[in-house]
């Protein structure tokens, strides 16, 4: 299958746009296109030839990259590109960035190992500077993925796709970029808004503090409205907010200069946006979801964030923003990131177009059984999830892993103006201890909403009681305090020849011969079952799903994206109603 944007793909540098909004700099290096790649079995320490090439970023499983072959878990794949360094980088520190790759890899710079690193999801760097030659230059990796047969955080990836299990995503997914910085530079940014007190709190991380200090400009409307300096945590005052919404999603633009003794040696250029998600009680004493203190209702959908032709990675930055354009048409106001994290410029668009989002937690652990997955929940049983063995979570270094990459994704994505909510666990799968952990999302991130348990196998906890429901009515349950939220629903599926993963095998959870009554019954669901019971305390809803997912075929969208499967003109109407 191909998307509209499949032979659009430039093959010598996919993906060229900078990979990093929300701290851009002026010189970088894209290192995207074709690179040597080659499997091994495990036990080879460095291959003496390559097998052919592959197309980065696009993982090795994918039909972009031009290989399209499993790896297995006796498998190591490994990579080669030649570059050279820019000469006008000579005097300055050079950072090699890799956006994404799943899983364990290990980096080698002219045959040296610069380093290695654990995880699929969130970006990584090394200084490379010390490894670096004069002319060519040589990167290479080796990259261990054992997909559903280890333990670690996957997602929905698996070797044997079935169902909702999808096509695995092993190596590079992300670009892979290079940039030159000064001895003393900035390493990461915070920013923290308040709308109350009608501050912007930036902390400023840098590599060396020696003699150095930070210059601050935030530009409104093209109108420089602060400029000085500032401490490495400081509040800054904004007069006259204007504050960010899905309906106005406006940003400010931020830069910031680093000083060494009065002396300019490094700049980025940010945004952020001033928003506050808070929970309140209405006048009839329901809890609800508020943006910028006002009751707000969040209608969204699922999105798996998968591609035909990319798998995980999405074709080119165009292909990212229809999915988001089109759902944001169409009357929706929020995307349930599913149980992945998507590359930086996915959240930027969310920012600038005015999308929100709930970023789920990547799952992982083995399979938790038929009965904790399925049987308990249909009979309403909940089980304590301190009980790792049921869970699939028996090894402390299982989930001593999954915290890390918890902690890593909340801190890549802290600034996005867009999410609203993190959602750790996902129906039961890989949960575990999820009342510690979503306290210790709060602390970390108080500013935002906590899915601590979505679906089932609640433990009470923060911030609300979230429900799935496929094969049976949506009623109102009986509320506890917490604000009630549909946070899956529908999967109605439709099949549409020669627009679907494959002919003869489908998964979905009602289906539909045609777009009339697919309409028809989708109208009904929402009219008899969901909006009734918005004014009774439904405070957000998400809907299965954005698109069609391989053999998942309950997709507003076909899964090559160039089908509509429900009337649109009835979707809007309805999401017109969507609303306190």
């Amino acid at each position: 299958m191909k998307t509209p944007w499949t032979d659009l793909v430039d093959k010598k540098c996919p993906l060229p746009e900078y990979p990093r909004p929300q701290m851009v700099r002026d010189k970088w290096m894209n290192l995207n296109g074709i690179w040597d790649y080659c499997i091994t079995d495990k036990s080879v320490k460095r291959p003496d030839y390559f097998d052919g090439e592959i197309l980065v970023p696009f993982s090795i499983e994918s039909p972009l990259s031009g290989v399209e072959k499993p790896l297995y878990p006796n498998n190591r794949l490994w990579y080669r590109k030649i570059f050279a360094v820019p000469s006008e980088w000579k005097d300055d520190r050079v950072i090699l960035h890799f956006g994404a790759v799943d899983w364990q890899c290990k980096v080698y710079v002219n045959k040296e190992l610069v380093g290695s690193h654990s995880g699929g999801y969130c970006p990584f760097s090394f200084d490379v500077t010390d490894y670096l030659f004069e002319g060519n230059n040589e990167i290479s990796l080796c990259v261990y993925d054992p997909t559903d047969k280890g333990w670690q955080q996957r997602g929905k990836q698996v070797l044997r796709p079935h169902g909702f299990w999808y096509t695995a995503t092993s190596g590079i997914w992300q670009t892979v970029w290079m940039e030159p910085v000064s001895k003393t530079h900035i390493e990461s940014i915070r920013l923290t808004p308040d709308i109350d007190e009608g501050f912007i709190n930036i902390k400023t991380s840098l590599s060396d503090y020696k003699n150095a200090s930070v210059f601050a400009k935030i530009i409104s409307k093209g109108n420089e409205i602060f400029s000085s300096k500032i401490d490495f945590d400081e509040n800054i005052k904004i007069d006259d907010i204007h504050l960010w919404s899905p309906e106005d999603p406006f940003l400010y633009d931020l830069a910031l200069i680093v000083l060494v003794d009065g002396k300019p040696v490094d700049s980025i250029l940010s945004y952020f946006g001033m928003r506050k998600y808070s929970i309140e009680k209405d006048e009839n004493d329901i809890p609800r979801l508020c943006l910028n203190n006002e009751p707000y209702f969040q209608n969204g959908l699922l999105d798996q964030g998968y591609w035909c032709d990319g798998v995980l990675t999405p074709p080119t930055d165009e292909a990212m923003i229809y999915d988001i354009e089109t759902m944001k048409n169409l009357g929706f106001n929020m995307l349930r990131k599913h149980i992945k994290v998507e590359p930086a410029r996915w959240y930027y668009h969310c920012d600038r177009l005015g999308m929100l989002v709930w970023q789920d937690m990547v799952s992982g652990g083995e399979f938790v059984g038929f009965m904790t997955a399925s049987v308990y929940p249909t009979l309403h049983i909940k089980c304590r999830d301190d009980n790792y063995h049921r869970f699939k979570r028996d090894e402390k270094k299982w989930r001593d892993d999954y915290r890390a990459e918890l902690d890593d994704m909340l801190n890549t994505l802290y600034n996005y103006v867009s999410i609203c909510c993190w959602v750790p666990f996902n129906e039961g799968w890989g949960q575990f201890d999820s009342l510690e952990i979503s306290e210790h999302i709060k602390k970390v991130d108080p500013s935002r909403f906590v899915d601590h348990a979505s679906g089932w196998h609640d433990q009470g906890g923060p911030d609300f009681k979230s429900l799935h429901v496929y094969f049976r009515p949506v009623i109102m349950p009986k509320l506890d305090g917490r604000p009630f939220c549909l946070t899956e629903f529908g999967g109605y599926s439709r099949k549409i020849s020669d627009h679907v993963f494959n002919e003869k095998k489908s998964f979905g959870y009602k289906f539909f011969t045609t777009k009339e009554s697919l309409t028809e019954g989708y109208k009904k669901l929402f009219e008899k079952q969901i909006i009734p019971l918005i004014p009774k305390g439904l405070c957000a809803t998400v809907y299965t799903q954005v698109s069609d997912v391989e053999l998942e075929v309950n997709g507003i969208l076909t899964y090559d994206r160039t089908h509509m499967k429900i009337d649109e003109d009835v979707i809007k109407s309805i999401n017109e109603r969507m609303k306190y």
